[in-house]
């Protein structure tokens, strides 16, 4: 059996950026009053602003702005036949995918960002992007990671509307300082809440102090009034249930307590009579109902009333519908996930979807738009898909955006029959693009991603001629076939210098240059225009052609350029290839069988395995990894890695379609599928 490829012939086109984001530029909240300087201690200076900020530039100084295309690499169906707009889960650095998600359209953001804690704790991928991310993290200390998390949650505050509001998650290394530059980003009157959740009891590891067994999320809104919130309630133990509720009714079993129906006051006065289960009884300061409520009331349960030993009738409160006592800021009910608890997926630092659920419970209603641009395990993702909120999610590693899609796939195949049916959601890349995906798609559609990666705005024929695919900077742009084996030939070549020379630029403004971009250029190609360069001496008419190879530094020249210290744009604007996956496989009898990925070879330069996933019931179509298949690791420490050989056993025999994912750690992404007949 032979390695298989099938890229996505049938890709969709990427979302647009929000218009004119490079000339935008939102304030900081005005808020002298609370950093005016102390004129009683003289000329003591006051830092008002966020690390990192720039009147000028804002965070742009740091982290100028990239416009790259999104790459759709897939959209996965979920069954829904409605038409609707398809959830997204993107791989890619965050800042520059916020700065393509439109102003005010997003209801929620909650964020679980790498803890200022130890550069090495937060690797758990293993890709390279994401080891490259974490040393610009730390590099500067605690100053540097503050401008790094700064610049993002700028762009998180504007992308979020007004009645929106986001919750982030730290540990007690930071979370102070994290606070002193929200309440600068944010506003301190939008600093709503720190919640403190306790994610384990005391082990009394520590020798120096007391152990650190809470973490903290910050609450902010965008604007205090006008926040979305819905209260929510938290149920006690078992134990304390049954002190709140000490009695148990003998006709149904049902556990309650029992309440007044008399009024409380200190000034006594005759009261009205009521006829309560058939008595004529008079409360000696009023009832809390009206003869109408207690009627209906007891025709709906007519073991509602509850009679004291002097006659007196009160009404019961039935545990099962007790709502709960409202939530404060210490969570000490929801667990930290163990080892063995049925949500891991072998994410180290996961957080369990019971604690994401009161959070996007609290603070979205159905429909909203949900995002977590650090989605690591897809936790966020998952439990808004399952309460019926919109989500965008993003991570740095290649294997956390391929983890999270299986997590998704595999909680929509567990939906019930009259649950609301499921938006799709795509998958999509920016800043690496997987080249093999891009020489499938449509022609046109190509010419508009290579012009958007070059900084091209794209043209109408029409105007320009067939010819003319782009501009930059004046400068006419020439795009070839999207094929990766297609080059540019002498009649390419001689085509665009002579739509070139049609054009006004070059009539009246004697602007001669152009560009042709494709992934490969003939020998004649190169000699026309070598011919065109000649000219220059003997031809007032010459043109003057730079040809540019896809995908190599002169291409990507103009986003590397805007690397500054605390940016390094070196590794956007690249392609990487698929894995050539081979797998071998045993049948061991009794069902079992033993496979093999180990002989894979990895392309990409510099790059390993990072992750292997498998289909043991691949239907051709659509990659579902089996439970427990989607992210293993071996070893520990340094030498943890990914199981590249596993044994499965099959419910039942007959012949089976396998399918093997593999992603290497600079983003590529190959796939082997064969059959096996298990005896």
């Amino acid at each position: 059996m032979t390695q298989q490829f099938a890229p996505n012939a049938n890709l969709e086109p990427a979302p647009e950026p929000p218009d004119d984001y490079s000339g935008r530029h939102e304030p900081l909240p005005r808020q002298e009053q609370f950093y005016r300087a102390p004129v009683r201690f003289g000329n003591v200076p006051v830092e008002a602003e966020p690390k990192g900020w720039d009147r000028r530039q804002n965070f742009r100084r740091h982290y100028p702005l990239v416009s790259l295309p999104m790459q759709v690499v897939e959209r996965v169906r979920l069954g829904n036949d409605q038409p609707h707009e398809p959830n997204r889960l993107i791989w890619g650095d965050n800042l520059h995918i916020m700065r393509q998600i439109a102003t005010n359209s997003v209801d929620l953001i909650y964020i679980d960002p790498p803890f200022f804690s130890g550069r090495q704790y937060n690797v758990i991928w293993g890709d390279n992007n994401e080891l490259r991310s974490f040393n610009d993290i730390w590099e500067g200390g605690l100053d540097g990671y503050l401008i790094w998390l700064n610049a993002r949650l700028y762009e998180m505050k504007r992308i979020l509307k007004n009645t929106g509001s986001i919750y982030v998650h730290c540990d007690w290394h930071a979370s102070h300082y994290i606070k002193m530059e929200m309440d600068k980003i944010f506003g301190y009157e939008n600093f709503i809440n720190e919640i403190f959740w306790k994610r384990y009891a005391v082990h009394s590891l520590s020798t120096s102090g007391f152990d650190n067994a809470t973490d903290s999320i910050l609450m902010y809104a965008v604007n205090n009034s006008a926040t979305i919130f819905n209260k929510i309630y938290g149920q006690p133990e078992q134990s304390e249930m049954e002190k709140r509720f000490p009695y148990i009714e003998a006709e149904t079993g049902r556990r309650y307590q029992h309440a007044a129906l008399e009024k409380s006051s200190n000034s006594y006065s005759a009261g009205e009579t009521r006829i309560i289960d058939g008595w004529e009884t008079t409360g000696t300061i009023g009832w809390i109902w009206s003869q109408e409520t207690f009627d209906r009331r007891i025709n709906e349960n007519p073991h509602l009333i509850y009679w004291t030993r002097n006659g007196r009738p009160r009404y019961k409160i039935y545990a099962d519908e007790y709502a709960g006592t409202p939530l404060g800021t210490m969570w000490t009910d929801v667990p930290y996930l163990s080892a063995g608890d049925s949500e891991r997926i072998g994410y180290p630092t996961q957080k369990p979807e019971a604690l994401l659920e009161r959070i996007v419970l609290a603070s979205s209603n159905d429909g909203d738009v949900v995002a977590d641009f650090f989605s690591g395990g897809g936790t966020t993702a998952a439990v808004a898909q399952r309460l019926g909120r919109r989500f965008i999610a993003c991570d740095q590693s290649r294997v956390a955006v391929a983890v999270t899609a299986e997590r998704l796939k595999q909680h929509a195949a567990t939906r019930g029959l009259d649950d609301a049916p499921i938006p799709d959601f795509t998958v999509e890349q920016w800043g690496i693009y997987e080249a093999e995906r891009l020489s499938a798609m449509p022609t046109e559609q190509f010419r508009e991603f290579a012009l958007r990666a070059y900084g091209a705005t794209r043209t109408a024929s029409a105007d320009t001629g067939p010819q003319i695919h782009g501009w930059r900077n004046q400068l006419p742009i020439w795009v070839g076939a999207a094929g990766l084996e297609a080059q540019a030939t002498a009649d390419d070549v001689r085509d665009f210098a002579n739509a070139i020379r049609q054009t006004p630029q070059y009539q009246q403004a004697n602007l001669r240059d152009g560009i042709m971009l494709a992934w490969g250029f003939r020998p004649d190609a190169r000699d026309a225009a070598q011919q065109l360069r000649e000219q220059e001496r003997i031809d007032v008419n010459f043109v003057r052609l730079a040809q540019i190879s896809i995908g190599d530094t002169d291409f990507r020249e103009h986003i590397v350029r805007r690397s500054t210290d605390k940016a390094d744009y070196s590794e956007f604007l690249t392609f990487v290839q698929p894995p050539v996956v081979n797998v071998g496989y045993r049948i061991l009898g009794g069902g079992s069988v033993t496979f093999d990925a180990g002989d894979t070879a990895v392309i990409n330069s510099g790059a390993q395995i990072s992750n292997v996933q498998w289909d043991f019931n691949y239907n051709g179509r659509r990659f579902a990894a089996a439970p427990g298949h989607s992210f293993r690791r071996e070893g520990s420490g340094k030498n943890r890695r990914p199981v590249m050989r596993v044994t499965h056993k099959f419910a039942s025999p007959g012949k089976y379609r396998i399918a093997c994912r593999v992603q290497d750690s600079r983003g590529g992404e190959g796939m082997w599928t064969g059959e096996v007949t298990v005896r």
